[in-house]
């Protein structure tokens, strides 16, 4: 019988075009090299989806596989299962290695042909679980290991020109959904129907300014009623009444990079009740949008928009942190969590960093006024000030529709 291989290349076709240019990801790979000699790692070992997105372009689909990026500094090779056969290497900046499954860890062995054993080892402790900790352990035999997720979130934090390029596009993308929505709304018509329409509207977009990309993971949230109580919760078969709040959320998915649009919406009337906080919402979200500003600290904005609840009587029925950073991430994939608007982030913002405005108040069910209220914005940091890159308008005068 045949021996088989634990790992080979298979290089099939040619390379494809990535979403940015080879002097993109020679950048990126030059600052991750530089904090690796810093810091004393002979070899980085990424698993995590939005790190070998970031260095790579290669946005992998685990489905149960894990997938690895390993730079040294000579070297970055993607490691990928063989059931993606070329792909990953059509889709990949630098080398790549697909491991097979006719031994079990043939994964690691693909990472040690190219990490080398008794070496310094960078690693991610917010992705890599402690069974697949002690495999790098058992294979590699680190001579030290390194954490490495804060030096490169930090770095993911700071968008470049092209980045910047692609985020506002993908802004201009999710309006577009957001309008085909606001089109599709009407009494009568299901949750499903509605988000169809806002996500064919977003793919079709794509694909006109994006000819050369892969098409995946564009989705919407459209809720109504009870249903908009959380910002995250799926889509339903629930039929739009006359009256009821509803919650816009388009999420367009460019070559890994998220973007978004949040509305509060009525169907054809909203009651005083709803008004009062729906307002009251809008105020907060305004006043955020002003507080971004380079210099400022993720808590102290966060603190002031507090206290502009607390005087209305409306900071208990707030649910979350009031906006977020963009880049590579996803709902199913990892984001910068030192960007965020909450009370224990102390991040100061600076040009070039990207986060979001996104205030949210949810009244429970049976009160006056119940349901969620959400608006969200995307702000570009800037020596200014910011730039709000979200178009669609937001509150009552536009977004009581059907």
């Amino acid at each position: 019988m045949t021996a088989r291989p634990n790992y080979y290349r298979f290089h099939n076709g040619e390379k494809a075009p990535l979403q940015f240019s080879d002097a993109e990801y020679e950048a990126r790979l030059n600052k991750l090299r530089k904090i690796m000699s810093d810091m004393g790692v002979d070899a980085a070992v990424f698993s995590s989806m939005h790190n070998i997105s970031y260095y790579s372009g290669f946005t992998y689909c685990a489905f149960g596989r894990p997938y690895a990026l390993v730079v040294t500094p000579e070297t970055s090779v993607t490691i990928s299962a063989g059931i993606d056969a070329g792909q990953p290497w059509r889709r990949c900046y630098g080398d790549n290695i697909t491991y097979t499954d006719w031994q079990r860890d043939n994964y690691w062995r693909a990472i040690e042909s190219v990490a080398g054993t008794g070496r310094s080892i960078g690693f991610e402790s917010d992705h890599l679980s402690l069974l697949q900790k002690a495999k790098l352990d058992t294979f590699l035999a680190p001579s030290r290991s390194v954490d490495l997720y804060e030096t490169t979130m930090l770095q993911r934090m700071h968008k470049s020109s092209t980045e910047l390029t692609l985020i506002r596009a993908g802004a201009a993308v999710a309006d577009v959904g957001g309008f085909a929505i606001k089109d599709a709304v009407r009494e009568g018509v299901r949750e499903i129907d509605v988000a169809m329409a806002g996500r064919d509207a977003m793919e079709a977009e794509i694909a006109k300014r994006f000819p050369d990309a892969e098409y995946r993971d564009t989705w919407v949230w459209f809720q109504s009623g009870i249903n908009t109580d959380g910002a995250h919760n799926p889509v339903t078969s629930r039929k739009l009444e006359r009256g009821d709040i509803l919650s816009l959320n388009t999420f367009p998915m460019i070559s890994g990079y998220y973007t978004a649009l949040e509305r509060t919406m009525f169907v054809g009337e909203v009651d005083d009740a709803s008004l009062k906080i729906w307002e009251a919402n809008v105020g907060a979200h305004s006043l955020g949008i002003s507080l971004l500003q380079p210099g400022a600290s993720c808590s102290d904005v966060t603190n002031e928009i507090n206290e502009f609840f607390a005087e209305r009587q409306l900071l208990q029925y707030r649910t979350f942190g009031y906006g977020h950073s963009f880049g590579v991430l996803s709902h199913y994939y990892g984001r910068e969590a030192g960007l965020e608007l909450r009370e224990d982030t102390d991040t100061v913002l600076e040009p070039g960093m990207v986060i979001s405005m996104e205030p949210m108040l949810t009244i429970a069910d049976g009160q006056a006024g119940a349901g969620g209220y959400r608006e969200h914005d995307i702000l570009i940091i800037n020596e200014e000030g910011n730039e709000n890159i979200t178009k669609y308008p937001y509150g009552p005068e536009f977004n009581v529709v059907g």
